[in-house]
């Protein structure tokens, strides 16, 4: 158990990732956490980060144009393949019983979001965790329409992938030093990401409260 737990642990760890697997895992990663139910809970923002600051310093041994197109492509699969099982499972995923992998709530939060930015939640869902997941799982579910699908898929991936693992890239060209502070930046990340989540869940926790209280007075 000791050792799953330490392996489990370095999956969630950008940088021993980025060091270890290199950029065919990084693309998987990327894949997996825009298109399997199950992969909401890797490394998304700061990864992508972290690997244009390594392309930059050479600890990525791949070229940054290599670099984006391989992590763009794998975000346009990985939501293919999150629509398609939406469209496949339908309303399937919201009986799931709870697991130690998987939260209804999570899907519950991702659908209000969703009904809330419609097909625009595409693109905004991808800077915020969980929501990046299950949003086009949703929108298969909800069977939005394929062509303009496409066009929020590809859009949201270029935008996403351009701007954090080019961010990456130049600041690591501009500022080699740093990379020293990866331990903060990834930090930061993780804070800014998960803000939106947090505040969402403490709406919906009042909203639910409410809603009781409003119940027992009737």
């Amino acid at each position: 158990m000791q050792e799953f737990w330490e392996s489990f642990s370095q999956l969630l760890d950008a940088e021993t990732l980025l060091r270890s697997g290199g950029f065919y895992l990084v693309v998987f990663i990327v894949f997996a956490e825009t298109g399997l139910f199950f992969g909401f809970f890797l490394p998304g923002d700061y990864l992508l980060f972290l690997a244009g600051l390594f392309c930059a310093s050479g600890l990525l041994d791949v070229d940054i144009t290599t670099l984006c197109l391989g992590l763009f492509a794998a975000g346009v699969l990985g939501n293919f393949t999150g629509y398609w099982f939406g469209w496949r499972t339908g309303p399937m995923l919201f009986k799931r019983k709870d697991t130690w992998l998987f939260k209804r709530r999570y899907v519950v939060m991702a659908e209000e979001f969703y009904h809330k930015y419609g097909g625009p939640a595409l693109i905004i869902g991808r800077f915020v965790p969980i929501i990046r997941t299950f949003a086009p799982i949703l929108a298969g579910i909800v069977q939005l329409n394929f062509r303009k699908f496409v066009l929020y898929n590809v859009g949201g991936a270029a935008i996403w992938v351009s701007l954090l693992t080019l961010s990456g890239f130049f600041l690591g060209r501009k500022f080699p030093q740093i990379s020293h502070y990866i331990e903060y930046i990834i930090v930061g990340f993780i804070a800014i990401s998960f803000t939106p989540i947090l505040i969402a869940l403490i709406r919906r926790k009042l909203r639910l409260n409410k809603d009781k209280k409003a119940e027992i007075n009737k």
